[in-house]
């Protein structure tokens, strides 16, 4: 049975399911947080430590720009209403991506993070203005900085994902079968379950039945 040690999700889907059934994109961002308390409450009863989630990509800016805004009071709301409890289940959170927002989000999302530091149950990675391929041009221009060697070891340590383990796991809600700039390097030798459903359709159910698939593969990495 295969070790699962952490879960990275593309949570797609939102506004299609929002256009769908509440003839609303917004709707469908709105209803999407309830499948992520779902999958955080499973991955707490899975014993998996660490959860990565695309929240927001670099490319996302491209949105109109009253459903940006509308998305980012969505976050602060959350976190705002839910930071005690996560705290209080020793969940820590961590931003991977550019924290480019508006001063109060920013603020808002430092203190979460300062205040989720210590907790070791399950971390939360929430990827937020992130790109993979900014964040690989980030690393080797932090490798040039330290006039270090360019290989593998070193290149790991200069990435946002330094200090965890690369993804197991990859899940694609929204029936769409690509990456999108996320995770490339960590990806590498990911197990891959692209989903039909919808994010907001995504239930408890699904997920765990992913994890037991997962377990039961054979995983080579390149033996026999």
């Amino acid at each position: 049975m295969n070790p699962l040690n952490h879960v990275a999700i593309i949570m797609d889907g939102n506004g299609r399911w929002g256009i769908k059934y509440k003839k609303s994109r917004n709707a469908g961002h709105k209803a999407g947080l309830k499948s992520v308390e779902k999958i955080i409450r499973e991955t707490i009863k899975n014993k998996i430590k660490f959860l990565t989630l695309f929240a927001f990509s670099t490319e996302n800016w491209k949105r109109p720009k009253k459903e940006v805004n509308y998305l980012f009071n969505l976050l602060e709301n959350f976190l705002i209403n839910k930071i005690e409890d996560l705290h209080k289940k020793n969940i820590k959170l961590k931003i991977l991506g550019s924290k480019k927002f508006s001063p109060r989000l920013n603020k808002l999302l430092n203190n979460c993070e300062k205040k989720t530091s210590k907790n070791s149950r399950l971390q939360i990675n929430l990827a937020l203005n992130y790109g993979s391929k900014s964040e690989l041009i980030g690393a080797f221009k932090r490798i040039k900085i330290k006039n270090i060697n360019i290989n593998e070891k070193n290149i790991i340590k200069n990435l946002q994902t330094q200090n965890m383990p690369d993804p197991d796991l990859l899940i694609r809600t929204g029936n769409t079968k690509r990456l999108s700039n996320f995770l490339l390097w960590q990806l590498a030798y990911s197990e891959i379950f692209f989903e039909k459903k919808l994010w907001p359709a995504f239930n408890s159910k699904d997920y765990n039945r992913i994890i037991k698939e997962y377990r039961n593969i054979k995983r080579n990495f390149g033996k026999i």
